[in-house]
């Protein structure tokens, strides 16, 4: 078949961008593809291409995807383009998959056989679990372990050392180091090894015989890789390998889709893409079929404002007619209530999505409740076996039994009472002998005076809680009994308290709300997606790939997504630099999965850096006027205006920004035009200065919005 043959059988659809693509056959090639640009029809049209106008044979190429899915999936969409029979003779692969195949070979060329290949997570974490309890010295939660299993996998596929895996354990507050090499030495003590593991080991047989090389370079002369910027960087290095210097490697990826930092994902191989292969090309299809023109508009801007990534602009095939609205909640605890009738009155496509699991628990709470059917995408458990849940949850129990020394064992050191465990468990024995509450035992001890009052105040407020209705026991916990401050000199994250508030919020006895966290988890547990209902819940990681006709985006606040704040981009270190990008990029993943309407709240109650860039609040003196004004909540249909490009005017406070961005142009008339690199905020979250780097190489310093009143102004 001819090229053009080809072209008009197959790809008459596809525009220049993806004709061009299809047919970069030789040689190392990097394609970016902006999220709704067709990527996969692509990769699917360009294998067809190989084997009928290239005339490759199908032993020859190798398509790595990034889950057994996506390669049952690419098999799927290649079959019912070309035909079940061409479809059975390519290898379509995970790169574990071709891990396995390696290991396997090679074992049969040394004579030995390879270690096994623990699948069943049940033995790895009853290891962890054993380890844990050694290391740590305290029991796990499932969390734990879950924790644990996550950092693990990343200290492995990002070949960290020794040095690197305990500052890791440091930033976590664990002791990740001793856990991690305890767990590999039991592994290899059993002769098994891990899923991580079985990359590291394929590496280093490639990387050690020449023979094995020489066989897998021979036989996959032409590689393609899906999915590029979720690949960890183990799994770069292996591809790396078998493609050569010169091969035919042929990558689709958007480092800014790269949003699996927490399992290695290494975007940093496409940014060093042209360093690494000599003769590769970079071809970019930055064409969005799936938004309105708002939608990609907006996402567009939102992105640019990142600074590790390709020079690219998404650009939109479809209208304007996109309804995007920032829609203005009262407070955040409101936003459940307001969701739940949308889900009531919902007649169309429509998908909220949230950072995080846990996010969504006080709306399933009230669907439960009220009996409204929706579909909610990869239910998650860890919220229930979470320190913090399982703190709160033991504190409630003790309160209603006061005699549980086991309960008492968990929380006494949660509260800055400072008492010893030594002491905590002679009041345990004091209380048994006595048949008394183990706090009301601390009378019969010898103990500090200052630590006595400090438990005769704890019992007191046990002894009130007991009677309470969970909010207010919730509330006493957090801010009157310690809870609160433990959290925070530990660098716990409280947003899991706020989401006990809030299902507490509908139970009126303390009882009541322990079986109703029971039934939620059963109720999540067995849930089972209801593919008909049109009102779907995801977070956002889910949803990555699909698309919806309308999206609501929530709990965009300070503290949750982001989940970290940097308020001095100069001190913060690269680590916190790169954590930061992800989130925006997380943001901007959920951006573009919606179609026709995009809605975002804002919470009156919660700051949020990444809505007031999207949708800058009115200047001070205008909210003043306004102060005491009830915020009302827009209906999803009504459209909020898009931001509009402010028109150049004469040095005023109109040139003021009212807030600044870093990565955005600005002119001034001394330096001439630069891009901000750096900002610091007040408390308030306004900015107090800011530092530029011009394009002659000068670096200044200047004060916020003084600058702007002397002249500077944003280039647009």
């Amino acid at each position: 078949m001819t090229d053009q043959e080809f072209i008009d059988k197959y790809g008459q659809k596809l525009n220049n961008e993806q004709q061009a693509a299809v047919r970069s056959v030789d040689g190392p090639v990097l394609l970016l593809a902006v999220p709704g640009s067709g990527k996969t029809t692509v990769l699917v049209n360009r294998l067809g291409y190989m084997l009928c106008v290239s005339g490759i044979s199908p032993d020859n190429i190798l398509t790595l995807t990034y889950t057994v899915a996506a390669t049952r999936d690419m098999a799927r969409r290649f079959e019912a383009l070309f035909g079940k029979e061409m479809s059975q003779q390519l290898e379509f692969r995970t790169i574990n998959g071709i891990c396995a195949k390696i290991i396997s070979h090679y074992g049969r060329l040394i004579g030995k056989k390879s270690f096994d290949l623990v699948t069943d997570e049940k033995i790895t974490g009853r290891i962890l679990t054993d380890i844990y309890v050694k290391v740590m010295e305290e029991y796990p939660t499932e969390s734990d372990i879950r924790n644990i299993r996550t950092l693990i996998t990343y200290c492995k596929n990002m070949l960290l050392t020794e040095k690197e895996i305990r500052q890791r354990g440091d930033d976590e507050g664990t002791e990740l180091f001793e856990i991690y090499d305890r767990y590999n030495k039991e592994l290899k003590a059993r002769s098994l090894m891990d899923y991580d593991d079985q990359m590291i080991y394929a590496y280093r047989m490639l990387k050690n015989s020449g023979e094995l090389l020489d066989f897998y370079r021979r036989k996959y002369r032409y590689i393609c890789v899906d999915e590029a910027q979720d690949t960890s960087r183990i799994q770069h290095m292996i591809i790396e390998l078998l493609a050569g210097d010169e091969g035919n490697l042929f990558m689709v990826g958007d480092e800014d889709q790269s949003i699996y930092g927490f399992r290695a994902a290494y975007p940093e191989a496409l940014l060093n893409f042209e360093k690494r292969y000599r003769t590769g090309r970079v071809l970019v299809m930055n064409k969005n079929y799936r938004s309105c023109a708002g939608i990609v508009e907006m996402a567009d801007r939102f992105i640019q404002r990142n600074l590790s990534r390709h020079e690219k602009h998404m650009c939109a095939t479809r209208g304007a007619e996109a309804q995007i609205n920032c829609v203005e909640i009262s407070s955040r605890k409101k936003q459940y209530r307001y969701l739940a009738e949308l889900a009531r009155d919902n007649d169309s496509q429509t998908a909220v999505l949230y950072r995080d699991n846990e996010s969504i628990l006080p709306l399933v709470d009230l669907l439960e409740r009220d009996g409204i059917q929706y579909r909610i995408k990869s239910a998650d458990m860890a919220f229930f076996t979470h320190r913090v849940v399982v703190d709160v949850t033991n504190i409630l129990k003790f309160a209603l039994s006061p005699m549980d020394p086991e309960l008492f064992m968990k929380i006494y050191f949660k509260f800055q009472t400072f008492l010893r465990k030594p002491d905590a468990e002679k009041m345990c024995y004091v209380a048994d002998n006595r048949h008394t509450g183990i706090l009301d035992a601390a009378e019969y001890i010898d103990i500090n005076g200052r630590i006595l009052g400090n438990l005769r105040a704890l019992r007191t407020h046990f002894r009130n809680m007991a009677t309470e209705t969970p909010s207010k026991a919730l509330a006493r916990i957090d801010k009157y009994m310690g809870y609160g401050d433990y959290l925070k000199d530990n660098n716990i994250d409280d947003n899991k308290l706020f989401i006990l508030k809030m299902l507490a919020a509908n139970e009126t006895t303390i009882t009541g709300f322990l079986n109703r966290l029971e039934s939620l988890q059963s109720i999540l547990a067995g849930n089972k997606e209801n593919y008909d209902c049109r009102f779907i819940l995801s977070t956002i990681h889910s949803s990555k790939g699909l698309e919806y006709d309308n999206v609501v985006i929530i709990d965009v606040i300070n503290g949750v997504f982001p989940s970290r704040i940097i308020k001095d981009f100069k001190t913060a270190t690269p680590q916190e630099k790169s954590e930061y990008e992800e989130e925006r990029r997380i943001f901007y993943v959920g951006m573009t999965r919606a179609r026709d309407r995009l809605a975002i709240f804002r919470y009156a109650d919660e700051p949020s850096f990444f809505v007031g860039e999207l949708f800058p609040k009115e200047k001070k003196e205008t909210a003043k006027k306004k102060a005491g004004a009830k915020i009302k909540e827009n209906v999803l249909t009504k459209p909020t205006p898009l931001l509009k490009k402010k028109k150049e005017s004469a040095v005023s406070e109109k040139n003021v920004p009212e807030n600044l961005v870093i990565g955005e142009r600005i002119t001034q008339a001394r330096y001439g035009d630069g891009v901000i690199t750096d900002v610091t905020w007040d408390d308030d979250e306004i900015p107090t200065k800011f530092t530029v780097e011009f394009d002659n190489g000068a670096q200044r310093i200047f004060m916020y919005p003084f600058a702007f009143t002397s002249g500077m102004r944003i280039i647009e």
